[in-house]
C-alpha cells in the first residue's frame, strides 16, 4: 500500500495493483462453446508445458487465466492487449482475490467469540465455543454453526472501491483503501454498478 496526495490536499490511502497488460487468448462464442465470454492471460509463463504453449500460440504464453463477459464478444481478438487505458480515475471497480489463509483457527479468532470467565474455577473453559445446541431436542447440531475450522484462503469480493490514479506507463492503478489478499497475489478487477459517494 502506498498513499496519494488530492489536489485539495488530502491524503488517501491506496493499493496499488499491476494492471497489465493482459492479453486475450481465447474468444468464446456460442456456435463453439455455448455461451460468450472472453479469455484472458496476465504475466509470461516461462514453464509452460506443450499443450498450454499450444492453446496460446497467438499470443504471448499467460501464466495465468481468467474468463471475462464483455458486452459485445465482436471488439476482441486473440492476440489483442487489454491494458490500464480502460480505466478512468473516479470510477468504481470490483476487486476479487483469495485472503490470506490463517490455517486452523478456535471460534475467537475465526469469529470474535468471547469465550467463558477466566474465574470461578473455569480453567478449561477460557477460549472453548460453549454450548453448540440442545440435547433430546433438537438431537443434532444445526448447519451453520459458528465452531473452529479453517479460516481465510477463500474468494473475497471487496466491492465499490474508487479509482484514484491510473499509471499507464508502468500499468499500475492505484485503488482507495485495502483489498484482499497478501502481496504479489493475483486479483481479479471488474467494473461495479455503485455510484461514485461525493466526500463529505
Amino acid at each position: 500500500m502506498s498513499q496519494v496526495f488530492l489536489e485539495d490536499g488530502r491524503v488517501v490511502p491506496v493499493t496499488v495493483i499491476e494492471a497489465g497488460p493482459c492479453f486475450v487468448t481465447q474468444v468464446k462464442t456460442v456456435e463453439t462453446d455455448g455461451y460468450e465470454a472472453v479469455q484472458i492471460g496476465f504475466g509470461l509463463d516461462k514453464r509452460a508445458n506443450k499443450p498450454t504453449r499450444g492453446h496460446m500460440k497467438d499470443t504471448q504464453v499467460c501464466r495465468y487465466l481468467r474468463e471475462v463477459q464483455v458486452d459485445d464478444i465482436g471488439d476482441y481478438q486473440v492476440g489483442d492487449s487489454v491494458s490500464v487505458e480502460i480505466f478512468t480515475p473516479g470510477e468504481k471497480v470490483d476487486i476479487i482475490a483469495r485472503s490470506k489463509g490463517k490455517g486452523f483457527a478456535g471460534v475467537i479468532k475465526r469469529h470474535g467469540f468471547d469465550g467463558g470467565p477466566r474465574t470461578h474455577g473455569q480453567s478449561d473453559r477460557a477460549r472453548a465455543p460453549g454450548s453448540i445446541g440442545g440435547g433430546t431436542t433438537p438431537g443434532r447440531v444445526y448447519k451453520g454453526m459458528k465452531m473452529a475450522g479453517h479460516m481465510g484462503n477463500r474468494r473475497i469480493t471487496a466491492k465499490g472501491l474508487e479509482i484514484i490514479k491510473v499509471d499507464t506507463d508502468r500499468n499500475l492503478l492505484m485503488v482507495k483503501g485495502g483489498i484482499p489478499g497478501s502481496q504479489m497475489g493475483v486479483v481479479q478487477i471488474r467494473r461495479t454498478g455503485k455510484s461514485v459517494k461525493a466526500p463529505a
